[in-house]
């Protein structure tokens, strides 16, 4: 699934991989983070999967500037997804874990996430982790 964002306008945008089983959580992130990391910065290019095996494949096939996964995806959520990951993709780009909870912190730490951002999204937050991540700053 191409997400909103994505296209011809974006080629040097950052490009952020976002998986969700659930529609809506995908569309809250994107909104909180909004098109661009700043203002008058290239328009960000997502990518949206809502099943494991699409990130997988997605992570094996394109480069991207940062993957956001959802810890509480059914079937396989996001912090078995940011483990195997880390440990199988050369170069692996930041993974940004969203946690059903602030107090599953300690848990996500096992998956070797680069940020955790807990529920319920905070706008600023999420985009202050996506923006600090994908520019390399501590998020």
């Amino acid at each position: 699934m191409t997400g909103a964002g994505s296209g011809a306008g974006t080629a040097n945008g950052p490009r952020i991989l976002l998986y969700s089983d659930d529609r809506t959580v995908r569309e809250q992130v994107r909104l909180a983070v909004g098109p661009r990391l700043r203002a008058h910065a290239p328009a960000i290019a997502w990518e949206e999967v809502a099943t494991a095996a699409a990130v997988v494949a997605a992570a094996d096939a394109e480069q991207w500037d940062l993957m956001v996964l959802d810890g509480e995806a059914d079937k396989a959520g996001g912090m078995g997804l940011s483990r195997q990951l880390k440990n199988e993709v050369y170069e692996c780009p930041p993974v940004l874990l969203l946690t059903g909870r602030a107090e599953d912190a300690w848990l996500a730490s096992w998956s070797l996430a680069d940020a955790v951002v807990a529920r319920p999204l905070d706008a600023l937050t999420v985009q202050g982790a996506v923006a600090g991540l994908v520019t390399g700053a501590s998020a």
